[in-house]
């Protein structure tokens, strides 16, 4: 036969398209073309398909070959086609037989040698081909990653000539067996034992991992603020296996060099560097990548130093910051990827560091301060729930906190949070910072009388309606944490105490 089809899959965001990899042989002078939208990669591979054919010892047909990469109007990019191809050429060939392709996918870059070399997310197309109901053959370097996936049909290729000898059933290939994928003991960086002092700063932890809230943190050098961030990651519970699995298969697509199976159900902590660029930070590329915002997704993105970073950098964080997800446009095409991640953010409160410091004095003028703060627009602050100033601790108090021993570990802390998020996800389904406009009316209960106080407390803030929902989230979850059902005035008033960049940019140095 002179026609063959072979299945494989695109990656477009987390989306794995079908590509139906159609060969066909002809009459003519003998010439490979390959049509379909190919990127360069996917060009270059007639050059390592027919050196790949020859030096496994195939006939390589010497006539003219057309490779369509259907559906014609999706970019199709990498070395993932190089085996489809092959195949298809040997069953138009008539050198396999093509029944034995029916019900299968294929995906791997050929060596010059036959050998396949792994490809580039390939945990998204294992998936899919799980839920398809298809075999799936892939390169064997890729056995760990495909796992995750726990697919029973999938058989892990080394060599072009191995899988033929499978597919004519002259040698079989060992599936891969579903077995529960291997994992590490929960990494702790740092232990929340480990920071002494600072308790404000810790009550408020808890109150960000229990809620989901986005946190703050403004001090001077030295206080501890990057340090309370890295133990904020040891606070959350483990990822259930399905978002461990949708974390999991972002990783591969964006950082498919760093990726390890084995810290699969781990949370991701991103703290990319201040001088990151927008692409960097929420996608983008010819091929429309993902960012940071996407690769932190149920983990947390920590942002040292914030008012360092473009201005134009952090506005683009608004939308992923309300409505957990990026949508990335480009010519060719759009990809969505998803990005419900905890901002964990720190700053000093000037150019030097030392405005709240009584230790030092503050070199900075009143422009330089309002210039520095300036650089965090208003509708950026308004969706950040919790804003805290984190003090210098002196070194008096640090030694007589180290002698204490009698500080709560993050075990002890973080199973604290997780029955009260427990709590959250009974009574609403979800946590509090994301409960809407509408269901915030029915949750966040308030009395006659602690209306009327709270409304009353009001008056004396200019807060937009964005910032009032947002207190009264975190309110709910102050109630949680002490099991309540309703919120009282104290909830409110502990809820308001958490807003210090408002009340820093109304000081005197400020303005």
């Amino acid at each position: 036969m002179s026609l063959a089809i072979v299945e494989s899959r695109a990656q477009v965001g987390l989306k794995t398209p079908v590509v139906r990899v159609e060969a066909h042989i002809s009459n003519g002078l003998p010439k490979l073309s390959i049509v379909g939208l190919p990127e360069a990669a996917v060009k270059e591979s007639k050059d390592r398909v027919r050196s790949a054919l020859l030096n496994s010892q195939f006939d390589y047909p010497s006539r003219r070959i057309t490779v369509n990469l259907a559906p014609a109007d999706l970019p199709k990019e990498g070395g993932r086609f190089d085996l489809p191809i092959a195949l298809g050429i040997l069953a138009a060939s008539g050198q396999i037989p093509e029944e034995c392709l029916v019900g299968c996918e294929f995906y791997g870059e050929l060596a010059l040698s036959g050998e396949l070399r792994p490809i580039k997310a390939a945990l998204p197309v294992a998936v899919a081909a799980k839920k398809a109901e298809h075999i799936m053959f892939c390169p064997y370097d890729n056995i760990k990653e495909v796992s995750l996936a726990q697919h029973p049909c999938i058989y892990p290729v080394k060599h072009l000539n191995d899988l033929v000898s499978h597919l004519l059933e002259q040698e079989k290939i060992t599936p891969l067996a579903v077995s529960p994928p291997k994992t590490e003991k929960r990494k702790v960086k740092v232990n929340f034992s480990d920071i002494k002092d600072q308790y404000v700063a810790k009550r408020v932890l808890e109150i960000a991992a229990t809620g989901g809230h986005h946190l703050m943190m403004i001090g001077p050098p030295g206080s501890g603020k990057t340090l309370l961030a890295e133990s904020f990651i040891s606070l959350l519970p483990p990822m259930s296996i399905q978002t461990a699995l949708e974390v999991a298969s972002i990783q591969s697509i964006g950082r498919p060099e760093y990726f390890q199976a084995e810290n699969w159900l781990q949370r991701p902590f991103c703290s990319p560097h201040h001088t990151a660029s927008q692409a960097a930070l929420v996608g983008g590329g010819a091929q429309a990548r993902p960012g940071e915002v996407s690769l932190a997704h149920e983990g947390v993105l920590f942002l040292d130093e914030l008012p360092e970073f473009d201005r134009r950098s952090l506005e683009v964080l608004r939308e992923p910051l309300q409505g957990g997800q990026i949508t990335i446009a480009r010519a060719k095409q759009r990809a969505c990827y998803p990005a419900r991640f905890q901002l964990i953010a720190a700053m000093n409160p000037c150019p030097c560091g030392y405005l709240t410091c009584e230790e030092h004095q503050c070199r900075c003028t009143s422009q330089q301060v309002q210039r520095y703060l300036s650089k965090l627009s208003g509708p950026l602050l308004d969706r950040i729930d919790l804003q805290i100033e984190v003090p210098r601790i002196s070194i008096e108090a640090l030694e007589k906190a180290e002698e204490n021993s009698h500080a709560e570990s993050s075990v002890l802390v973080a199973e604290r949070i997780e029955n009260s998020r427990q709590r959250q996800i009974k009574r609403q389904g979800c946590l509090n910072h994301y409960l809407t406009h509408k269901t915030i009316s029915e949750h966040v209960i308030l009395s006659p009388e602690v209306r009327k106080q709270w409304h009353a407390r009001l008056k004396q803030y200019s807060l937009s309606a964005r910032v009032y929902h947002r207190l009264l989230k975190v309110a709910r979850t102050l109630a949680d944490m002490a099991e309540r059902d309703d919120v009282q005035m104290g909830d409110l008033d502990e809820a308001l105490a958490y807003r210090r960049l408002d009340r820093l940019m109304q000081s005197p140095l400020a303005s």
